[in-house]
């Protein structure tokens, strides 16, 4: 009973100093996830708070969860018109820039550090997408209006590119874990086109269905965002069952069902925008409680030679090929490299390694990358916005 009681108490403690820190970074100028990261270290085993907490397993499917609700609500908040305008570079920034990025972030690792190569594959796979909550929560709090085909490419983008970097995650660790390492291009290639067609598939005929029974279903009006969360992770539970991609499957049929018109729509939004909040606040807590921070000092050599090279080479490399036959100018094309942020997302991928028991400090290096991402583009994506004259002139 009382350690019921301990917990709750924390959880509600938790939460609220992590709603006050997003307070305080909004006058500091501070991202708002570094500040809701900051929060779980200080609470974690070498911060004042002292909580000891390192079960990967957990964390992995807690954060699975939080990720799929995050995604079903990007979706439900995409416009139609704009993922329409914007689905072939977001697409190719998803799928091939992942894979470019990955590709750049391993041939430097190669290059500076003393590993193999399936395994600097592999941080690049972790590091290899962006993070739609940290992409847009930072464009919002810094008031950062900008031209539609960027917006709406950058949203479109971090909504469809985590499954890739999960793909090339799970790939990589099942290869170091092969004694031979042998690599079957064509079996790795069709369990992707098989992993993104059962996703993609799932996901629009599951957005069919949620519209169907929304509108044809009689509840109490309270029961409609409910029944739409419940639907989102049937979707996600039985795609991922399938073989398919549950992260792509929810987004779509958020897709779907926020761009139909239905009775209590305006709930369901609302409902399915706190509760992302909570997730997100949430996946950043826990993942801030499992860093030990005086584990990282022996890291950070490593990490910050991982993050120059995704920061400044890779993510810029991956923008310039992929959109290089797309009406972009050379302004945009940087500005889009620049505001391409590391959240949540790598510290999630780098437990997967860390669960399969695989030598290296993954979950370390991830998690002194994305602060490097989030101090450095954070703090100055206003000034890049000015310099290179991306944002949109608001109508009188």
């Amino acid at each position: 009973m009382e350690f019921t009681n301990q917990f709750i108490f924390f959880s509600g403690l938790l939460l609220c100093l992590a709603i006050l820190a997003g307070i305080a970074s909004n006058r500091t100028g501070a991202p708002l996830l570094l500040a809701f990261l900051a929060v779980g270290v200080l609470f974690g085993e070498d911060g004042p708070g002292g909580i000891v907490f390192n079960d990967m397993s957990l964390s992995y499917s807690v954060c699975s969860l939080a990720l799929a609700i995050i995604l079903f609500d990007g979706g439900i908040h995409t416009p139609l018109k704009n993922f329409k305008q914007s689905l072939g570079p977001a697409l190719l920034l998803a799928t091939l820039g992942v894979l470019v990025t990955t590709g750049v972030v391993a041939v430097g690792v190669l290059y500076f550090l003393d590993v193999g190569v399936f395994q600097a594959l592999l941080y690049g796979a972790i590091v290899g997408s962006t993070d739609a909550a940290a992409v847009f929560l930072l464009l919002r709090q810094r008031g950062i209006l900008l031209k539609p085909h960027m917006s709406s490419t950058l949203e479109v983008e971090s909504g469809i590119n985590d499954p890739m970097a999960i793909f090339l995650t799970l790939i990589f660790v099942q290869l170091l874990l092969l004694q031979d390492g042998e690599l079957n291009t064509f079996e790795i290639g069709g369990e992707f086109v098989r992993q993104a067609g059962i996703g993609a598939a799932l996901g629009y005929a599951g957005g069919r269905i949620l519209i169907w029974l929304c509108d044809r279903l009689e509840l109490a009006s309270g029961l409609y965002p409910i029944f739409a969360l419940a639907g989102s992770l049937l979707l996600f539970g039985s795609t991922n069952l399938l073989g398919g991609s549950g992260f792509l499957a929810v987004y779509l049929a958020g897709l779907r069902l926020g761009n139909h018109d239905y009775k209590t729509k305006q709930l369901v939004r609302q409902f399915m925008d706190g509760l992302a909040w909570l997730s997100q606040l949430g996946m950043l807590l826990i993942l801030g409680l499992l860093v030990t921070p005086s584990k990282l000092i022996q890291d950070i050599p490593t990490a910050m030679i991982i993050a120059g090279v995704l920061i400044f080479l890779a993510r810029p490399v991956a923008v310039f090929i992929c959109l290089i036959f797309n009406d972009f100018t050379w302004r945009e094309k940087l500005f889009i490299s620049w505001v391409g942020l590391r959240g949540a997302i790598p510290i999630y991928l780098a437990i997967i390694p860390v669960m399969f028991g695989l030598e290296g400090d993954y979950f370390n290096i991830a998690f002194i990358i994305v602060f490097c991402s989030l101090f450095l583009q954070g703090w100055t994506v206003r000034i890049a916005a000015k310099i290179l004259a991306v944002e949109q002139k608001e109508p009188i």
